[in-house]
């Protein structure tokens, strides 16, 4: 969309947003001229779209780029890690307002006389009832289905129990699917294409089949009617539409990892990038990478040990098998090893967009050293407020990996499969060694699984024969898509969340000291028992401001002071709230595990 029409339709969303719609039947014969109805709007291409805008609202904002798990952690963990979530008595992710939207919408069609613009914005609309209820069956499981706006009166549908999750997935593929046969075929940066709708039915597939897989014994699973599809055909489905994309979208991979994190406008990655949000401090459009990745206030984002060891090295060798790993210094691990590691943190040699000199890890800003720069452009983008780069929302790498792991784990991958998905991103990388499928189920790696480091521990994986190649594919994921908003939920559909109560580490330093971290000639980090001698940039006190593993030496040891828990039986979904279940006098139940003192 260029500036000119970005800026009608801001003002369009405006307008809309200071009127009230009423509904048909309590309308009187005179219209009110100052109040927007579903019968006088709705009429033309240009309504539908200044109305249909306020969808892309539901897409992740400027936190998308900041986490909190255990390859990329802040100084405050979250409390879905630490095991802190309490029952809330509104929200928590239970709204609603944003579907009330979408289906108005779908209601109001027939106001539209042109066939062939009902129709696009039928598939717009269902395109994102899809993601509001991927989001949803995500976060808490069965929910209720809601295709029809419901008034305030009709208490029968307000009181509806969660439908079960075959009939929620379902009709979200029923929508999504819709979505793929009718939304237009052109790229578009900004907005949502058929191509954008295949990237979601991917990934909505790959969670479902390999959250079914791994939690086919969990309470929440046992409703499931006796001819629910199993996690195979999930699998099929996203493997299916995931091949169709990358023969048919004209999508692929830009030649430069680095720069589909440092450009500024996404209209300039069409090769690579479905869907991005765009930025334009102009019209107010802004975030706050900059601020996040280069001041000490905003959470001190952190690259962990565990991530920074699982990127291979560029030949395609395992960094964790070279004796010694562990001690390395900060010069030494970063040699030989897979670009994406120095297109995802600073490295000796970095330097900021817009400059020539060399800019270090920063500690007073990141606490494990590993300091992260995707999304971080020009200095003058710093402060708050000021990013406007763009934020990748689908990219075909995604779906490239979706499609190798749905084959993976549904035991149908072949070595072609890997070339035609994995080994085309680590060659765009420029990673020299590929991926070989009967090398990695031979040998699998033993970090990946190790315990002590947070390892895979489910046991379906351990006892899977593809282990070794599925381990692979989620290093592969884990590199690739860093920094870009998965790992939670990667963890949730794996079964994983015990990760969360594993030690989390930083560089290793031997003991107390004053240390040129990246090898350019200026301290950038003392360690000090008693006085700080003022010799680095940065000074912390051991055993106070920063933990080393072994006492006096080792890897620095992040939230070494906080308490994690995770319960198995609980924490994979969220809690229903309170007034929502109070409202429906406990037709609305609650999730396995969740105590929230109400009595039904």
């Amino acid at each position: 969309m260029n500036p000119a029409m970005k800026k009608i339709f801001y003002l369009l969303t405006v307008l809309l947003a200071g009127f009230s719609f009423a509904s048909c039947d309590d309308l009187l014969d005179a219209v009110p001229k100052d109040r927007l109805t579903k019968d006088t709007f709705f009429k033309s291409e240009s309504e539908l779209k200044a109305f249909a805008i306020v969808f892309y609202g539901a897409f992740p904002e400027g936190d998308l780029y900041i986490a909190n798990d255990d390859h990329y952690t802040q100084n405050n963990m979250s409390n879905e890690e630490m095991g802190k979530r309490t029952v809330p008595a509104s929200g928590g992710g239970w709204s609603w307002g944003a579907l009330r939207n979408i289906n108005t919408l779908l209601e109001c069609l027939d106001n539209t006389p042109d066939q062939a613009i009902r129709v696009k914005y039928e598939a717009l609309a269902r395109f994102f009832r899809a993601y509001f209820y991927f989001n949803k069956v995500k976060r808490f499981g069965d929910v209720p289905w809601y295709d029809k706006t419901i008034g305030s009166t009709e208490t029968e549908l307000l009181n509806r129990p969660r439908d079960n999750r075959e009939f929620i997935m379902g009709k979200i593929l029923e929508d999504i699917n819709f979505a793929i046969d009718n939304l237009p075929v052109d790229k578009s940066a900004y907005e949502v294409t058929k191509w954008t709708a295949m990237a979601l039915k991917s990934q909505i597939c790959l969670f479902e089949g390999t959250f079914r897989k791994y939690h086919a014994s969990d309470v929440y699973l046992q409703t499931l009617p006796a001819d629910a599809h199993d996690y195979k055909w999930y699998l099929k489905e996203c493997a299916d539409v995931s091949k169709e994309f990358i023969q048919t979208s004209g999508y692929g991979l830009h030649p430069s990892y680095w720069e589909l994190f440092h450009t500024m406008n996404a209209t300039d990655l069409t090769d690579e990038v479905i869907l991005a949000r765009d930025y334009n401090k102009t019209y107010g459009a802004y975030h706050n990478s900059g601020s996040s990745l280069t001041t000490g206030s905003r959470g001190c984002p952190s690259m962990t040990k565990k991530l920074i060891a699982s990127f291979l090295m560029k030949d395609g060798s395992r960094f964790t098998d070279i004796s010694g790993w562990e001690t390395m210094t900060f010069v030494q691990e970063t040699q030989n090893r897979d670009p994406r590691l120095a297109a995802s943190i600073r490295t000796p040699g970095y330097t900021r967009m817009g400059e020539t000199v060399t800019t270090s890890p920063d500690f007073k800003v990141t606490f494990s050293g590993y300091h992260p720069d995707k999304y971080l452009t020009t200095p003058e983008q710093d402060t708050n407020n000021a990013s406007d780069i763009d934020l990748i929302l689908f990219r075909a790498a995604e779906v490239y990996l979706n499609y190798a792991e749905a084959l993976a784990e549904a035991g149908t991958l072949t070595q072609a499969d890997l070339d035609m998905s994995v080994n085309k991103l680590r060659k765009r990388a420029g990673v020299t060694g590929m991926l070989n499928m009967e090398t990695a189920n031979a040998n699998p790696d033993a970090f990946l699984t190790n315990a002590a480091w947070g390892g895979y521990q489910s046991p379906k994986l351990l006892a899977d024969p593809n282990k070794g190649v599925i381990l692979e594919i989620r290093r592969e994921r884990a590199v690739e898509l860093c920094q870009e908003g998965f790992r939670y939920y990667d963890l949730m559909r794996w079964k994983e969340g015990k990760i969360f109560e594993s030690n989390f580490y930083g560089m290793y330093f031997p003991g107390a000291g004053t240390y040129d971290v990246d090898g350019n000639g200026t301290n950038d980090l003392e360690i000090y028992t008693e006085t700080n001698g003022n010799t680095a940039a940065t000074a912390k006190k051991l055993n106070d401001e920063i933990f080393l593993k072994d006492g006096n030496s080792g890897l620095v040891w992040l939230h070494k002071t906080i308490v994690r828990k995770w319960n198995e039986d609980r924490d994979y979904l969220y809690p229903i709230p309170t007034d929502d279940r109070n409202l429906t006098n406990g037709i609305l139940t609650q999730n396995p595990g969740w105590d929230d003192g109400l009595t039904f």
